[in-house]
C-alpha cells in the first residue's frame, strides 16, 4: 500500500482546492464534510454513497456556492464532474487522487483503488478521472504487472479488507474487465439519469477492452488471456453466474466478430478450446470438475458463433485415421469413462481394485455410484450435439461430417483381425470408451421417435444406404453424411430390375437413425464380445486358482493377483455398458427398429402403422434391399446381452417384446426377406434371450422376474407362424454354404432346443407343432418333404453324431486321467507334459460341448414323442430312430458302459442317467405302436434282448418310478416275441434272389421304385430317408424327387409271390423245420 503520511500536505495539489478564497476554507470545508457524514468502508454501498453525492454536499454548504462559481461556469458541471469521477472509481477501482483519505467526504468513492502514480504525473496534478481521461487510465491499468502493489485507502477507515484488496488489486486482465463490466452494470441501474450515458460507455469500454485483451494477448506480460476467459467461464459454473458470465461474452464475441482485422474470431476461440480440451483429458468419469467443464462446452455449444468454430476445430487432419477423431477436442470428451485408460493397464485405476476383498454389496454400491456419474455424463453430451444440430445449418453440416467420417475411419474395429491384434488396434482405431459415450449421446437423440407405432419411423427412407460417393456440396444439400453404406451386405439382394428412387434430401430422423445404429455396430458389439470373453476366462481362471489353493505353492497367489487384475477389467466394463438409462433408450431404439422392419416386410408406404397378417404380402419394389445387415445385427447383440448381463431390463417394456416377436416371426425363417441364414439363426438366440427364463437359478441368486415375458409370449397372437420359423431356421441352416457349416449349425441351434421346450409347454404353440407334424404325416411323397419331416430327419443326424462324438471323446478323456493318475506323465519333458494337459483340456471341452447338444437333442425327441407318434413309427423314420436309440443303449448301459466312466461326469456336463431315462422314455411313448415295436429286432447292429434287459437293471439302479420299469419291462418282452418271428423271417430273406435285395440296405425291398435317371430299383423307404438330407439320386448325382419315382410293380408282385411261397413252405415245415 502506498504510504500516505504525507497526504495532509497535498490537499493543495487538488483541483477542487481552487474553488475556495483560500486553502484554510478548502481545509475547513472539507473537515465540515468529514464530522457531517460517517465515512464508508465499503464501496459495495455504492447505492448510499452515490444518495451522499458532492450535490448534497453543496446544498448544504450554500456559503461555499459563490466562491465554486467563480471557477467554473456552473455548480451542475461542478457536481457532474465530481459524480463521473466517483462513478469511474467505483467501477474501476482506479485513481488519480493520492491525497489524505480523511479529507476525502467518503461520497460513494470504493474503499480500494489502485493509483495510477505515472498517469497522475503525467496529468501535472490532475487527481481526478473523467471521459477523456479514463481510456488511457484503464490501459495503464492493464498494463500493470503488479496492481497490488498500488492499492491505496480511499476512506480513513485501515481495517483489513481482504475483499476489497482482492478486487482491486486483480491481476488478471479478463476476470478484472468483467468484474468492472458487472459494476458498471449497476451503475447504469443505479445512476441519475443524467449520469447514465458515462455509465453505459464506462461499461462499453470494459468491453471493448477486453477484446483488445484477446485481440493482442501479446501485449501483456506474464498473462494468458485465453486460460483467463476460460476459468471466468468456469468461475461462472461453480457459483451459478454463469448467465451473468455469458451476458459479458456475448457482448465480446460481438466485437471481436466486428474487429477480425488483426486476429479472426478463430483465432481468438480455438487456444480457450485447446486449453480446455487439454485439462479434460486427465479428468475422470466421477470428478465433480468434469462436469463444470462440460457446462461451460454446454455454453459454446449453445454460442453459435463459437459453436461453429467448435465443428470446424474439432475436423481431424488425416480423416481416414479413427484414433485422430479421438484426440479431437470432442473425442477427448467422449473417451472418458470408467473403462481402463491403457488396456490391461490396472495401476492408477481408480474403479473396483481389490474386488475379491470386497463384498457384493460393496461393488454394487460403486457401480450404481458409477451409474448415476454416467447418467450426467450423457446427459451433457446428449445436450452438447442437440444443441450443436440446433445450430446454423453449416454448423450442422460439419458436425454430421465430423460423425460420418469417423465412423468411416472406424469401420475396421468389426474386423476380426483387429481384435487378435490389440497392439496395432489402438494405434488405429478410436476407443471403446469413445464409442460406448457417442453411442449413448445419438440413442438420446433418437428418443423422439423410438415408440414402436411412432408415425415419424415411417418416415424413413433406407435408400440413404444405397447412394455411392457424394461431392462434398452434395452432402450438405442432401443431408447424407455417413459414407460407405453402400458396401454394406443388406438383408436382401436387390432385384434386377428394381430402380432406386433415391430422395431430393432426407429427415434429420433418417441420418440419426443410421448413424446411431452404425455407432452401435461400431462400439457396442465389440464391448459385448469383450464382456463374453472375459467372463469365461473370469470361470476358468476361478477354477484352477481354486485347484492351485487346495494344492498350496506360489501359483495360488499369482493366479490370485491375475483373477483380481481381470475382476476389475470384468467389473469396469461390465459398469460401463449396463448405465440403466442407456440400456432403455436402446430397448427404445431397438424395438422401434424391429416394427419398422416389419412395416418395410408389408410393404408398408403409408403414414401409419399396420397390423402384422398372414399371409404375408408378395414384396413389390421393397425398401429393405436398402437396409443392411448391421440393423438386425445390433437388435440381436442388444437383446442377447440383456438375457446375460442386465436381465431385469426385459421386464421393462413389455410392448417392445411384443414388437420383437412380430420382428422375429416375419424375418426368422423367411429368406425372401432376409437372405443371410446365418442372421435367420441369430434371430433364434434373441428369441431365446426374450422368452421367459427355463432354467432354474443358481443358490444364492434371485429368481429373476418373468412375469411381462411370459405374458407376452404366451399370449401372442402369432405362435402358430413363430414355431413354424423356429423349425424352419432349424432346417435351413444345415446348407449354409458356408465351408463351416457343419461346426456351426450345432451353435445355432443350441438356443432353439430349450425354445422348443418352453413352446411344448405352451399349448398354442404345442399345437403348432402337432400340425406341421400330421401334414407331414400326410405329404410324406410330396416333391418337397414336408417342413417336419425334414426336421425330425435333421434332429435325428444331430443325436446320432452328437452322442457318437462324445463318446468318443469322453473315452479319450478317461485315457489320458487314467495315465495322469498312474504317473506316466511324470516321466514326460516339460513340453510332452503340457501337450498332455493340452489335448485333456481341448477335449474335455470338445466333449463337454457334445454333450449339452447331445442331451438337448435327445430331451427334445422324448417331449415330441409324448403326443407326436404317427410319423416316428412311419417306415420313412423308425428303423432309423430304432438304430440310434439301441447304438446309444449299448454304450449306456451295455459292457462298453465302462469306456466312459471319466473322474467327473458334471465337469463334462455327460449325464447318462437322463440320458438312459429319456431313450427309454421315447420307446415308452412309441411303445404302443405295432410297427414301431416290429421294426426294433430288425436293428441287427445294435439289438439284442440282453441289452433290453441291462436297460432295466439300470433304471432301478438311477431310482425311475417304478410304473416306468413295470412298462418298459413288458414292451422288453413284447419286443423279444417280435424279435423271435423276425429271426425266423431273416432266415427266410437271406435266401432271396439278389434282384430283390435294396442295393443301399441290402435288405429285402417291399415297396421297390424305380429312380427316373439312373434307372436303379430301391426300396421306397431308403430313398426317401435319403431324399430327407440330399435331393439327388444317389447313384448319378442327378436332381431328384419323391414325386418322381414311379413304383416297379412287376418286381414287387414278384417278391410278394416268392415271400408267399416261402411262406407255405414254412408252413408244411412245421414248427421243427
Amino acid at each position: 500500500m502506498t504510504d500516505q503520511g504525507n497526504n495532509n500536505q497535498n490537499i493543495s495539489r487538488n483541483p477542487f482546492a481552487a474553488l475556495f478564497s483560500s486553502l484554510a476554507d478548502a481545509k475547513q470545508f472539507a473537515l465540515g464534510q468529514k464530522h457531517s457524514k460517517p465515512p464508508s468502508e465499503d464501496s459495495g454501498d455504492s447505492q448510499s454513497e452515490s444518495e451522499h453525492s458532492v450535490s448534497d454536499s453543496i446544498e448544504d454548504n450554500d456559503d461555499s456556492v459563490a466562491e465554486i462559481s467563480r471557477s467554473f461556469r456552473s455548480r451542475q458541471e461542478l457536481c457532474e464532474q465530481l459524480n463521473v469521477n466517483h462513478m469511474i472509481q467505483r467501477i474501476f477501482l482506479i485513481t488519480l487522487d493520492n491525497s489524505d483519505p480523511s479529507l476525502r467526504g467518503g461520497n460513494g468513492i470504493p474503499s480500494r483503488c489502485v493509483y495510477l502514480e505515472e498517469m497522475a504525473a503525467d496529468l501535472d496534478g490532475q487527481d481526478w478521472l473523467d471521459m477523456d481521461s479514463i481510456e488511457q487510465a484503464l490501459f495503464n491499468r492493464l498494463l500493470l504487472l503488479e496492481p497490488g502493489n498500488h492499492l491505496i485507502y480511499m476512506t480513513s477507515c485501515s481495517m483489513v479488507n481482504l475483499s476489497a484488496d482482492r478486487d482491486a488489486g486483480e491481476k488478471c486482465a479478463i476476470p478484472y474487465l468483467y468484474a468492472c463490466y458487472q459494476r458498471a452494470k449497476e451503475e447504469v441501474t443505479k445512476v441519475p439519469e443524467k449520469l447514465l450515458p458515462f455509465a453505459v460507455r464506462c461499461k462499453n469500454l470494459t468491453i471493448s477492452n477486453a477484446r483488445t485483451v484477446l485481440l493482442t494477448p501479446e501485449i501483456y506480460v506474464n498473462q494468458n488471456v485465453y486460460e483467463q476467459l476460460l476459468d471466468l467461464f468456469l468461475e461462472g459454473v461453480s457459483s451459478a453466474q454463469l448467465d451473468q458470465v455469458a451476458e459479458f461474452a456475448e457482448e465480446v464475441i460481438a466485437g471481436l466478430l466486428a474487429d477480425q482485422e488483426v486476429r479472426t474470431f478463430g483465432e481468438v476461440i480455438v487456444p480457450v478450446l485447446d486449453i480446455f480440451q487439454g485439462r479434460v483429458k486427465d479428468l475422470d468419469l466421477c470428478q465433480l470438475l468434469l462436469y463444470s467443464y462440460l457446462d461451460v462446452l454446454l455454453y459454446f455449444s449453445q454460442q453459435k458463433d463459437i459453436a461453429k468454430v467448435l465443428v470446424e476445430h474439432i475436423q481431424p487432419k488425416d480423416p481416414s485415421n479413427g484414433l485422430q477423431y479421438q484426440k479431437t477436442l470432442l473425442g477427448t470428451i467422449l473417451n472418458i469413462s470408467c473403462l481402463l485408460k491403457t488396456p490391461g493397464v490396472v495401476e492408477n485405476h481408480g474403479y473396483f481394485l481389490n474386488p475379491s476383498r470386497s463384498s457384493p454389496q460393496e461393488m454394487k454400491v460403486q457401480e450404481s455410484n458409477i451409474h448415476q456419474f454416467m447418467g450426467q455424463f450423457h446427459d451433457k453430451l446428449h445436450l452438447i450435439l442437440k444443441n450443436l444440430l440446433q445450430q446454423t445449418n453449416e454448423t450442422r453440416h460439419l458436425l454430421l461430417s465430423w460423425l460420418g467420417g469417423c465412423l468411416q475411419a472406424n469401420t475396421g474395429r468389426t474386423k476380426i483381425w483387429a481384435n487378435q491384434m490389440p497392439e496395432i488396434f489402438f494405434q488405429m482405431y478410436a476407443s471403446d470408451a469413445f464409442f460406448l459415450n457417442l453411442g449413448a449421446a445419438l440413442l438420446k437423440l433418437c428418443q423422439p421417435f423410438c415408440r414402436p407405432n411412432s408415425p415419424k419411423l415411417l418416415t424413413f427412407n433406407p435408400t440413404y444406404c444405397a447412394l455411392g460417393e457424394l461431392s462434398e456440396e452434395e452432402r450438405r444439400n442432401r443431408n447424407v453424411h455417413a459414407r460407405g453404406l453402400d458396401k454394406e451386405t443388406c438383408l436382401i439382394p436387390m432385384p434386377p430390375q428394381q430402380n432406386v428412387e433415391f430422395a431430393h434430401s432426407y429427415s434429420l430422423l433418417t441420418e440419426n437413425l443410421i448413424l446411431t445404429q452404425l455407432t452401435l455396430h461400431l462400439g457396442f458389439h465389440r464391448l459385448h464380445d469383450q464382456m463374453v470373453k472375459l467372463n469365461q476366462s473370469l470361470h476358468r481362471l476361478q477354477g484352477t486358482w481354486r485347484e492351485a489353493q487346495l494344492s498350496g505353492g506360489p501359483a495360488a497367489e499369482q493366479l490370485r493377483e491375475q483373477f483380481e487384475h481381470l475382476m476389475t477389467v470384468y467389473l469396469s466394463t461390465k459398469a460401463a455398458a449396463t448405465q440403466p438409462t442407456m440400456l432403455q433408450n436402446c430397448l427404445h431404439l431397438q424395438a422401434s427398429c424391429a416394427a419398422l422392419l416389419v412395416q418395410l416386410g408389408m410393404n408398408n408406404r403409408g403414414p401409419d402403422h399396420l397390423p402384422l397378417r398372414y399371409p404375408l404380402p408378395q414384396l413389390t419394389n421393397n425398401q429393405l434391399c436398402h437396409v443392411p445387415e448391421f440393423f438386425v445385427d445390433n437388435l440381436g447383440d442388444f437383446f442377447i446381452f440383456l438375457r446375460r448381463f442386465a436381465d431385469e431390463v426385459l421386464e421393462t417394456w413389455a410392448e417392445s417384446l411384443e414388437q420383437v416377436l412380430n420382428f422375429i416371426t416375419m424375418f426368422m425363417g423367411n429368406v425372401e426377406r432376409m437372405s443371410n441364414p446365418h442372421l435367420r439363426a441369430k434371430l433364434a438366440e434373441v428369441l431365446e434371450a426374450v422368452m421367459p427364463h427355463m432354467e432354474a437359478s443358481s443358490p444364492g441368486t434371485t429368481q429373476p422376474i418373468v412375469f411381462q415375458r411370459q405374458r407376452v409370449f404366451c399370449t401372442y397372437c402369432h405362435a402358430p407362424r413363430l414355431a413354424e420359423a423356429l423349425i424352419t431356421v432349424f432346417v435351413d441352416i444345415e446348407f449354409t454354404g458356408d465351408p463351416h457349416q457343419f461346426e456351426q449349425k450345432f451353435n445355432y441351434r443350441r438356443p432353439m432346443y430349450s425354445i422348443l421346450k418352453y413352446m411344448w409347454n405352451t399349448e398354442s404353440y404345442r399345437d403348432s407343432i402337432k400340425h406341421l407334424a400330421t401334414y407331414a404325416s400326410e405329404n410324406l411323397e410330396a416333391m418337397n418333404p414336408p417342413l417336419f419331416l425334414r426336421f425330425l430327419n435333421l434332429l435325428m443326424n444331430d443325436a446320432i453324431f452328437l452322442l457318437d462324438e462324445a463318446i468318443q471323446f469322453l473315452s479319450k478323456i478317461k485315457v489320458l486321467q487314467l495315465e495322469r493318475d498312474r504317473g506316466a506323465w511324470d516321466e514326460l519333458s516339460p513340453d510332452a507334459r503340457r501337450e498332455k494337459e493340452s489335448s485333456l483340456q481341448m477335449f474335455g471341452q470338445l466333449g463337454r460341448f457334445h454333450n449339452i447338444m447331445s442331451n438337448e437333442t435327445i430331451g427334445t425327441l422324448a417331449f415330441l414323442t409324448s403326443e407326436i407318434k404317427g410319423i416316428f413309427v412311419h417306415p420313412f423314420l423308425a428303423e432309423r430312430i430304432i438304430s440310434m436309440l439301441n447304438y446309444f443303449l449299448q454304450h449306456l448301459v451295455g459292457p462298453k458302459m465302462g469306456a466312459l466312466k471319466v473322474k467327473d461326469f458334471s465337469e463334462f456336463d455327460f449325464k447318462p442317467h437322463q440320458l438312459v431315462s429319456d431313450i427309454c422314455t421315447i420307446y415308452l411313448n412309441l411303445g404302443n405302436e405295432e410297427n414301431f415295436c416290429a421294426s426294433v429286432p430288425k436293428d441287427g447292429r445294435s439289438y439284442s434282448p440282453t441289452l433290453f434287459c441291462q436297460t432295466v437293471r439300470v433304471l432301478k439302479k438311477i431310482n425311475k418310478p417304478g410304473d416306468m420299469i413295470v412298462s418298459f419291462s413288458l414292451l422288453a418282452d413284447k419286443i423279444k416275441s417280435l424279435a423271435d418271428r423276425h429271426q425266423q423271417e431273416e432266415e427266410t430273406y437271406s435266401e432271396a434272389p439278389d434282384e430283390f435285395l435294396d442295393p443301399i440296405m441290402s435288405t429285402l425291398m417291399l415297396d421297390p421304385v424305380v429312380l427316373p435317371s439312373s434307372n436303379v430299383t430301391v426300396d421306397r423307404s431308403t430313398i426317401a430317408r435319403h431324399l430327407l438330407s440330399d435331393q439327388t439320386d444317389p447313384f448319378n448325382r442327378s436332381p431328384l424327387t419323391m414325386d418322381q419315382i414311379r413304383p416297379n410293380e412287376e418286381l414287387k408282385q414278384q417278391i410278394l409271390q416268392w415271400l408267399a411261397e416261402h411262406k407255405e413252405e414254412r408252413e408244411q415245415m412245421g414248427p421243427s423245420g
